[in-house]
């Protein structure tokens, strides 16, 4: 995609809007699927929560990707995409007993991270085939917020449970067919994975038929020129070699399972907004947008950082802007940040919006979220309306006073 075509979908969709690019999604597919290539069977599942829209699915579906899933809506999104239940995998937390059992009618596939739960499925159904998330005790990341690997985690069985864990099995004489851990996002060190790896290996070796390792994902993307990323091609090599010596010993050849979500269309993804005023303050030059943290809160809730380029003018002198949003709260997208001069009518465009930006959109200050574009075969295609007035008001139920 170009920048021309960028302004072109704004003008013919509106501000503010999000596109995504399906040839990066497919590429980092593929760049991910060519890093593995020494696995005889390796399934991608494509994390729903990062980009659940329906058409973001179907196109995963069509390059050949399974599903991770988090609650029984994704799963249901799943399904609605067409995808096989048997490649879908449900991954909650904190979740009722009740709607792992209401998923597991569906025929996916189950992925239980507490004690509690795994006895009273177990006890329950037994013949369901189940996998185990394990906590392997490894900060990745750097984030607490993204990190979800570290001893204090909600997430998963603690790798100190493992005997009570297989007392349950046991007890229960449930079917456990996968091992799956996740330690977070934005994983720089390839040598810290492949340690929580080690851990996974050594879980599995408790088990004695299992169908495949699910490794997670937390692979970074670089979010600004030259910036760090985590090395695929280093990975790929020194995990499938361990993995195919796992499998060697084991006496089986398992599926070796990755379930990328930021990996896939975090890049693919563009914001367009227009700016509404310049501001400038004793010490500050403010570019107010026509959105705010109720359409990208990430930089206000991960102090993550968001490219920023003026695609009206992107040949201008650089300035110095702090780019702020319309929402009656602080909801600073970028602080001082160089940008080439900014106009009132502006469009700016916000680079890396494809994954955790529309999916954790809401309708703060009775603001609308905005439309949806994918750039496909070189063409926008509007995958989600812009909302409206009704939409706001759609659920609410009046009553006479």
């Amino acid at each position: 995609m170009t920048n021309i075509d960028l302004m072109g979908i704004a003008e013919n969709f509106g501000k503010p809007v999000y596109v995504y690019d399906s040839e990066k999604i497919a590429s980092q597919y593929k760049l991910l699927k060519s890093a593995f290539a020494g696995v005889t069977n390796l399934r991608i599942n494509y994390a729903t929560k990062a980009l659940s829209n329906l058409s973001i699915l179907k196109f995963m579906r069509n390059l050949g990707a399974g599903l991770d899933t988090v609650s029984i809506q994704e799963v249901q999104l799943g399904l609605a995409a067409g995808f096989d239940p048997q490649a879908i995998i449900y991954t909650p937390n904190g979740v009722s007993l009740n709607e792992i059992e209401e998923v597991a009618k569906m025929g996916v596939q189950i992925n239980i991270d507490n004690l509690s739960l795994l006895e009273q499925f177990g006890t329950r159904h037994p013949t369901t085939p189940v996998c185990i998330r394990i906590n392997p005790h490894v900060m990745a990341g750097g984030n607490s917020n993204i990190s979800v690997g570290h001893i204090d985690s909600k997430f998963g069985i603690s790798i100190h449970q493992i005997p009570h864990l297989l007392r349950i099995v046991e007890n229960t004489a449930m079917k456990i067919n996968g091992i799956h851990m996740h330690t977070g996002s934005d994983i720089l060190d390839v040598d810290v994975f492949l340690h929580a790896a080690e851990i996974l290996f050594d879980t599995a070796k408790n088990f004695k038929n299992l169908e495949f390792l699910d490794f997670g994902s937390g692979f970074k993307v670089p979010y600004f020129n030259n910036d760090i990323e985590t090395n695929i091609e280093e990975l790929g090599e020194k995990l499938s070699a361990r993995f195919t010596e796992f499998c060697a010993n084991y006496g089986s050849e398992l599926q070796l399972i990755f379930e990328p979500g930021k990996f896939l269309v975090s890049q693919a993804g563009h914001f367009i907004t227009q700016v509404n005023v310049v501001k400038q303050t004793t010490s500050t030059i403010f570019a107010q947008v026509d959105s705010g943290f109720n359409h990208l809160i990430r930089p206000m809730l991960y102090g993550s950082h968001h490219h920023i380029e003026n695609l009206s003018n992107p040949n201008g002198k650089e300035r110095f802007y702090s780019v702020v949003g319309y929402i009656c709260e602080t909801d600073t997208f970028a602080s001082n940040r160089k940008i080439a001069e900014i106009t009132e009518g502006n469009l700016l465009v916000f680079r890396n919006c494809g994954a955790y930006c529309f999916s954790m959109s809401s309708n703060y200050n009775s603001r609308y979220r905005p439309a949806e574009v994918l750039w496909y075969k070189g063409k926008g295609h509007l995958i989600r309306k812009r909302e409206t007035f009704d939409d706001i008001l759609q659920n609410q139920v009046e009553i006479e006073f």
